[in-house]
């Protein structure tokens, strides 16, 4: 799986320079979570689409 190269930090993840926080990035199609310890582990997630 490709996955997107504009990670962010979860502001609710507090501060300092350990490795117990989420991260989080998106793409126009989907939005991947990721836990900073285990980068290699990656969520994705996308929207249901709706019937007309």
């Amino acid at each position: 799986m490709v996955t997107p190269d504009n990670w962010q930090k979860s502001s609710y993840s507090g501060g300092g320079e350990g490795n117990a926080c989420l991260e989080l990035a998106a793409t126009p199609a989907a939005l991947y979570l990721r836990e900073s310890d285990e980068p290699a582990t990656v969520l994705k997630t996308s929207a249901r689409r709706q019937p007309p």
